[in-house]
């Protein structure tokens, strides 16, 4: 599927030929707003029985106003590498591995792929890096929402807008998609948007935008805590209302908490399609599997190719699991590592290895983390509060089955991304080519 990115075509307005160094420029010197506010509140507003209400826009810092220049062929290599990635990823020496190394409900077979894959970069002086992949990605629908609210902010990106493309019915095709695949030709009746106490989440006004494009598409949907759901051996259901599809944005990615006893059992009974599901963390966001695509002489013996391997080593940092034994040598290198937590997600308990303290390091070097080499993020040079400032950028490609559907980027200042940063959040993404590219 075509992933919905506006494109620029230089040289415009005297930028330079070479479209990675006119995105660079573009970065540093538009510092204009191109987010049309009031487009975004009414992308967000909710239509219930016809009854508008505003249901995001006041999670500040959730949205910048900027938009993020990236050369297609930096956009390309990405998808490129995103493709190498899913062919090893169905590998069955890969398989074996992966699954040794995960818990036992990850070897449960399904036939669902997984939606909403998050393939994170950051574009580093070589080019993009992936520094992790994640299986249940979050803001989709809020970027494809951001792509309805863009304007012409100045006259280098006149020439820019264009139609959003049709992210919200891609999102919506790929949710059949997991359940033709588990279940055939039965129709899809029920979905269940589950997390833990939904309400309370950051995100929480992002369930109700997907109820409403499910419901908007022919589907009922609800919005659930795992423990409101029930399992009577042969049927999962929800306030006495049968589900069918669980959509799963829990970070318990092997559902092993209590809560999620009942969701877990009518999974491994495939009374429920689950999506995403434990197998696919295991296969692909386990971040030990980071240091798997790092690793050239294993990936030649398990049949990967050498075009192939050479695409991962160009768009992977060198990535190695942080061992006890090894403590001394990390410790000693530590500035030119990132430290991350095997199952981790969303920057929590990550570090900058030049930030770290002995005492931190410490429970680090116990296990369960892997160490991957530093690639500083590119930055996004904007306006705030009057004042210029530089933030720092993130990548998310959002994937379904190797295809690239969105790529968005978060910004923000700090170790790890977050909404917290005043002028940063989600923003846009413009590819910027040559006639060349």
């Amino acid at each position: 599927m075509p992933y919905p990115i506006h494109t620029i075509h230089n040289p415009v307005c005297a930028l330079p030929v070479d479209s990675r160094a006119a995105a660079a420029l573009l970065n540093r010197g538009c510092l204009c707003v191109s987010v049309d506010h009031a487009k975004l509140r009414h992308a967000l507003a909710a239509d219930a029985g016809g009854a508008r209400a505003p249901v995001l826009l006041e999670r500040s810092n959730l949205f910048s106003d900027a938009t993020v220049f990236v050369a297609q062929t930096q956009l390309q290599f990405m998808a490129e590498l995103i493709e190498v990635i899913e062919r090893v990823a169905r590998l069955p020496a890969w398989q074996e591995r992966a699954l040794a190394q995960a818990p036992s409900i990850a070897r449960h077979a399904t036939p669902a792929a997984g939606v909403f894959m998050g393939y994170d970069f950051h574009l580093g002086a070589s080019g993009p890096q992936l520094i992790e992949i994640n299986t249940n990605a979050g803001g989709a629908l809020l970027n494809a929402k951001l792509l309805h609210a863009q304007r012409a902010c100045c006259a280098q990106v006149e020439a820019l807008l264009s139609e959003p493309g049709e992210a919200e019915a891609d999102f919506v095709a790929m949710f059949r998609a997991e359940w033709a695949l588990a279940r055939g030709e039965r129709p899809l009746r029920r979905i269940a948007i589950v997390d833990e106490a939904p309400a309370g989440q950051f995100l929480a006004p992002e369930f109700e935008l997907f109820r409403q494009l499910f419901e908007g598409s022919g589907i009922a949907a609800l919005i659930a805590d795992p423990g409101e759901l029930a399992f009577d051996g042969k049927r999962l259901s929800c306030a006495g209302q049968e589900v069918d599809l669980v959509y799963n944005r829990l970070t318990d990615f092997s559902l092993a908490q209590p809560a999620q006893a009942q969701l877990r059992a009518a999974w491994l009974a495939d009374a429920v399609v689950l999506t995403p599901h434990p197998r696919a963390h295991a296969l692909y966001a386990d971040k030990r599997n980071l240091a798997a695509l790092t690793d050239p002489a294993w990936l030649a013996q398990i049949g990967v190719s050498a075009a192939d391997r050479q695409l991962l080593a160009a768009g992977i940092p060198h990535t190695e699991e942080v061992l006890p034994e090894d403590a001394a040598a990390f410790w000693a290198s530590r500035k030119q590592w990132f430290f991350k937590p095997a199952a981790g997600y969303g920057g929590k308990a990550s570090y900058r290895g030049d930030k770290l303290t002995r005492r931190v390091f410490a429970e680090i070097s116990r296990g369960g983390y892997v160490a991957q080499a530093l690639v500083p993020p590119s930055q996004r040079r904007l306006l705030v509060d009057g004042v210029e400032q530089d933030l720092k950028v993130d990548l998310r490609n959002y994937v379904y089955q190797g295809a690239v559907q969105l790529v968005s980027a978060r910004l923000y200042q700090g170790q790890t991304t977050n909404f917290r940063t005043p002028g940063g959040g989600f923003a846009a993404v413009f590819s910027v080519s040559s006639h060349a590219d």
